[in-house]
């Protein structure tokens, strides 16, 4: 698979960048290489490739590769700080074609990763509110059940 490349928001430092683009073509091979969000290919050069995390980091979510997502640079900037059960309802209600098994299978993935390492207080309530809310909207969706995991009914 090609794998699209990063976009380059600025110069920065090149170790930190090749850090960036090496997380973004472990997560591309992970979860393919379109757009979380709309669905569309990235790596045209219309559709520059970002990472995003999911928990976003103003709600404690960590930058730890299992929270973060590809999506290109117009959806990553546009959802801003919303919820990943909002931004969802926004994407389809515009005729995207977002992937909410992508979005729930990277929830509970942050989550096995927390019950692992520990710590990440603040993110808990809300990946545990966000997980409950996503299952409830795509019920379909199999579940992995991930200890001390918000309740999930039957």
């Amino acid at each position: 698979m090609s794998v699209p490349s990063l976009a380059m928001e600025d110069a920065g430092d090149s170790q930190h960048q090749e850090a960036r683009t090496a997380r973004l073509e472990r997560i591309l091979r992970r979860d393919g290489p379109a757009c979380v969000w709309c669905g569309r290919r990235l790596g045209d050069p219309l559709v520059p490739a970002t990472t995003e995390h999911v928990v976003p980091r103003v709600k404690g979510g960590p930058s730890w590769i299992e929270n973060e997502v590809a999506a290109c640079k117009r959806c990553n900037g546009e959802r801003g700080h919303r919820t990943p059960a909002e931004w969802l309802d926004e994407c389809e209600r515009r005729g995207w074609d977002p992937s909410p098994k992508l979005i729930i299978a990277s929830l509970e993935r942050l989550a096995q990763a927390i019950e692992r390492r520990g710590g990440q207080r603040r993110a808990r309530p809300y990946l545990a509110s966000q997980l409950r809310r996503l299952h409830r909207r795509s019920p379909y969706i199999p579940r992995i059940e991930v200890r001390g995991a918000p309740d999930r009914p039957a």
